[in-house]
């Protein structure tokens, strides 16, 4: 374990965060800064294309952007926020918006290239994600880039989408039966490792299709009433807003725990939060049936903004307007207090652990797709259903599994992802200048005509 936690601090680590945010800079001037220039039009856009139907083979808008959502809004939107700021500070909130606005730029890149090199496989469906786009983007000479990236991906979602999700389900709902004063017997984690297995195998051998109606679904309708939860714990405690926003800014320069802590927790907490250049969810944009690559990357600049400035934000002033201390407890059992100041104890409780329930649930068949795609990059069209079926295997182990050591691999198998990704998005920038002028200069030039 000592090994595997250094292994894990040396890769995510000063220098990774550092190469974040050079990309984050880089990517942010091939996209014309469009995460700053444009943010009515990656928001309000993206929600008005939700309407539109699947064609061609694909998943609709609003499908692909709830698998997608699907993977990064998860636990760590809860438990992870309060972690953060109980080790750094009220100013992480301030770092994690930081991130947030480099990490738009860069998952912007990652949908547009995703859609601009995608493929099609020996069924009609659209496929890409970064394997595509680096062979397609860089040239073959590239290759054994893609296989590394493909490589730590199907292995990644074994630990991170399918163990530490299942373990994290077990969790909640121990948490769940607990708040409702219910009894749990040795056999509960089997149980839920069978329960869970059964429906991850019911969505993902279904397709991408499939996945996109289940997500679409389940992720807009549980977004929502995590963040009407949090609302009305903030609404109760209206009187603490601004206090909690300047001591939020404040603590960003002068926080208690020191300012590369506060930095460090920032920064890494938002880069976990919303997957900015790992390269998962490039894989969900690239089945979307929109055909312009930079309207589905401006769907990119959305759901980063959908998960680090809407609900990591709310988590945050939840828990500082409350007033709910940081000395002790875990993230999700701050995060209860925090409810039990408005809804009382035992639903505070069932709240957080039904939200994380829920949340780890969407995770597990997003990164069951994404495993799948990167297996079957390798492998061939006839590795799908073997590698699906070895990944429901690693629910039913995950629900009785100690999570540490998961984690652990799970963070190193994700750098091995993100160093890939990160320098094929970096060389490719040009791609994202013209393909981003284009699309731009393209709506003046309509604009002058009327």
């Amino acid at each position: 374990m000592a090994a595997l936690s250094e292994a894990a601090r040396l890769v995510w680590g000063a220098p990774a965060l550092c190469i974040f945010a050079a990309a984050g800079l880089w990517l942010t001037h091939c996209s014309r800064a469009v995460q700053l220039r444009r943010p009515g039009q990656c928001i309000f856009g993206t929600l008005r294309r939700f309407a539109r139907p699947a064609e061609g083979g694909g998943v609709s808008p609003l499908q692909a952007l709830s698998t997608a959502l699907g993977g990064t809004v998860g636990t760590g939107n809860i438990a992870g926020v309060a972690l953060a700021m109980a080790a750094g500070g009220p100013g992480v909130l301030f770092w994690m918006w930081v991130s947030a606005l480099l990490g738009m730029a860069i998952k912007y890149s990652e949908a547009l290239l995703a859609v601009k090199f995608r493929e099609r496989d020996e069924n009609g469906r659209r496929v890409g994600g970064p394997m595509y786009y680096i062979v397609n983007g860089l040239g073959e000479r590239f290759r054994p880039l893609a296989a590394i990236f493909s490589a730590a991906g199907a292995l990644a979602a074994f630990g991170m989408g399918a163990a530490v999700q299942s373990g994290e389900m077990r969790s909640a709902l121990d948490a769940l039966c607990s708040a409702l004063e219910l009894r749990t017997g040795e056999g509960f984690p089997l149980a839920v490792g069978l329960v869970a297995a059964a429906f991850a195998a019911l969505v993902l051998l279904g397709g991408a299709r499939r996945l996109g109606r289940v997500a679409a679904l389940l992720v807009p309708g549980m977004s929502a009433a995590y963040a009407a939860a949090c609302l009305a714990v903030i609404a109760a405690n209206a009187g603490n807003i601004i206090p909690s926003l300047e001591a939020v800014v404040l603590g960003a320069f002068r926080p208690e725990a020191g300012l590369a802590a506060c930095m460090g927790w920032g920064f890494r907490r938002g880069v976990f939060s919303n997957e900015a250049g790992l390269g998962s969810a490039p894989i969900a944009h690239a089945a979307s049936a929109e055909r312009d690559c930079v309207r589905q990357g401006m769907a990119g600049v959305f759901e980063v903004f959908a998960d680090t400035i809407v609900i990591c934000t709310l988590t945050g002033l939840a828990l500082l307007t409350s007033g709910v201390g940081f000395e002790f407890g875990s993230g999700s059992e701050l995060c209860a207090r925090a409810m039990g100041c408005v809804f009382g104890p035992r639903a505070g409780a069932a709240i957080i652990a039904a939200g994380m329930l829920l949340f780890a649930f969407s995770s597990l068949l997003s990164w069951g797709m994404y495993g799948s795609r990167c297996c079957v990059w390798l492998l061939g069209g006839r590795a799908e259903r073997p590698y699906c079926t070895a990944f429901c295997a690693a629910v039913l182990a995950g629900a009785a599994a100690r999570l540490d050591a998961v984690w652990l691999v799970g963070d190193i198998l994700n750098a091995l992802m993100a160093a890939p990704n990160l320098l094929a998005l970096t060389l490719l920038g040009g791609v994202v200048k013209t393909e981003t002028q284009r699309y731009f200069e393209g709506q003046a030039r309509e604009k002058r005509r009327a």
